[in-house]
């Protein structure tokens, strides 16, 4: 497949004074400038609701640009240059009066991008006010999660953006997908025999999926509140890894191709019964512990908290993928707040040999484990078993690990942010990266059955303290199966 170049472009932000914007949009954006991957001629336009002069948000924009870029990456003249590109214009997104000065601001640009960093619930006016001002023909949208809160409200948002918008100029991001990690499971597995070979029911034994975050709700009660885990992470981000892991092999690098083999695995995914939730799923929300050496309150001690809320803070669940590959092997999944540490990793538990020689103590160190980790380190390991040194040790073995850690392999001084990649893909017009409007519904329709399943047994979420890995019904969860979470945490 041919590399698609970067197209100059008016990159316009809807929501350029929120803070995925100002944390991580206007980082991104830098650095693909400093990196010399935005042509000379692209500009930015901030665009908000916040009057008053430009130069004052533009200010902002510099001061959060300055707290957010690591100081040794923060050059004084690719930062000027930067800010030449920035413009900044005062609107609001439901007035379809203010998309005319929004025109004029573009110019005759021949592409637009134009980032939703704004609820979902402003997206089909924003496009509405676009095709309105004569610049649909001309733009791409991007769409940021959530969209939607179940399959219901999620073709709503579609639909309202599809009016304007057709799938070829709509790019729904999830950001874990712009991650060099994530983007090496598809040469991981398809550029290596060893692996593809064994990549089925008869050589694995089960994966497991983990994305633990420290951090509380950070501010966002009002979102998260009414979210919960499992829409917040479940339905997007380890989904989508679940993809990627089980899909079967693309006929080509397409953005289609890869995603209808993700789309298969969605509607492979086998529900589960509300009888059956309280042995394959289960919800926590953290109380008071410590993480760090440090404090915290729990959930429903949060600021702002409403003290009866069961939303979720963390889930685990067990999911079976009925195909031929995957038959009988489990996918255990968990997410959490307030965990030990922040963690995103996979785990791939392949089958023992089926003949076993060595000592009896030892059997259960049999089983060679790959460990693909997105955060904090990205890199892959393999464990592998070797004889251990020594000339009294005999043929004890030892497990050991073959280790890939990119930045160190590769010398780069630097792994990009996720959404500098997406933004670039954008930019170029290559939807590899992006979701597909029928791999959301795919997953809020497995999403929704999960969640009527627990509103009608109407247990609350079990506690777990801040500082732990979940409630100890997580353990039981994998225990049952007679396995245990991977332990190198």
């Amino acid at each position: 497949m041919t590399p698609l170049s970067v197209e100059p472009c008016t990159l316009a932000l809807f929501g350029a004074l929120g803070d995925l914007a100002l944390r991580k949009l206007f980082p991104a954006l830098y650095q693909l400038d400093r990196a010399g991957l935005l042509p000379a001629d692209t500009r930015i336009l901030g665009l908000a609701r916040d009057g008053g002069e430009p130069a004052s948000h533009l200010a902002l924009i510099a001061e959060h640009l300055r707290r957010h870029v690591a100081e040794r990456e923060l050059e004084e003249s690719v930062l000027q240059r930067f800010l030449a590109r920035l413009d900044y214009l005062s609107m609001e997104f439901g007035r379809r009066e203010d998309y005319a000065a929004l025109a004029d601001k573009a110019g005759q640009a021949e592409r637009i991008v134009a980032f939703f960093a704004t609820p979902a619930s402003v997206y089909g006016a924003i496009c509405a006010g676009l095709a309105e001002a004569g610049l649909a023909e001309r733009t791409r949208v991007v769409l940021e999660k959530p969209i939607g809160h179940d399959l219901g409200s999620s073709r709503e948002v579609n639909d309202a953006v599809a009016r304007f918008f057709p799938e070829d100029r709509t790019y729904r991001i999830d950001h874990y997908l712009g991650k060099d990690t994530v983007q090496n499971l598809i040469a991981l597995r398809f550029a290596n025999s060893l692996f593809e070979t064994q990549w089925n029911q008869n050589h694995i034994s089960h994966v497991e999926i983990t994305v633990a975050e420290t951090v509380g709700i950070e501010g966002r009660w009002g979102y998260f509140d009414q979210a919960g885990q499992l829409r917040d992470m479940i339905q997007n981000h380890l989904l989508q890894l679940l993809c990627l892991i089980a899909m079967d092999p693309p006929s080509d690098l397409s953005a289609d191709s890869i995603r209808d083999e993700k789309v298969k695995v969605l509607k492979a995914l086998a529900p589960i019964a509300p009888e059956h939730l309280g042995q394959q799923l289960v919800r926590g929300q953290y109380v008071a512990g410590s993480i760090l050496g440090r404090q915290v309150p729990g959930y429903l001690e949060e600021e702002n908290s409403n003290t009866q809320s069961d939303t979720e803070t963390f889930v685990a669940l067990r999911a079976e993928i009925c195909n031929w590959r995957w038959a009988g092997v489990p996918f255990y999944l968990r997410t959490g707040k307030r965990m030990p540490q922040k963690l995103s990793q996979i785990v791939i538990h392949f089958k023992a040999p089926p003949h076993y020689i060595f000592a009896p103590e030892q059997r259960q160190l049999i089983g060679n484990k790959l460990i693909i980790r997105l955060q904090p380190q990205e890199g892959i390991s393999l464990l592998v078993m070797t004889k251990d040194q020594g000339l009294d040790k005999g043929m004890q073995l030892r497990s050991g690990p073959l280790q890939l850690n990119f930045s160190e392999t590769y010398k780069s001084p630097r792994i990009p942010d996720a959404y500098e990649r997406l933004l670039l893909e954008v930019m170029k017009g290559n939807q590899n990266l992006f979701v597909r409007k029928d791999e959301i519904e795919y997953a809020w329709k497995w999403c929704d059955q999960l969640i009527d399943g627990w509103q009608r047994v109407g247990a609350p979420p079990k506690p777990y303290a801040a500082g732990s890995w979940g409630p100890a019904a997580s353990i039981a969860l994998i225990s049952r199966d007679g396995r245990s979470w991977y332990d190198d945490l």
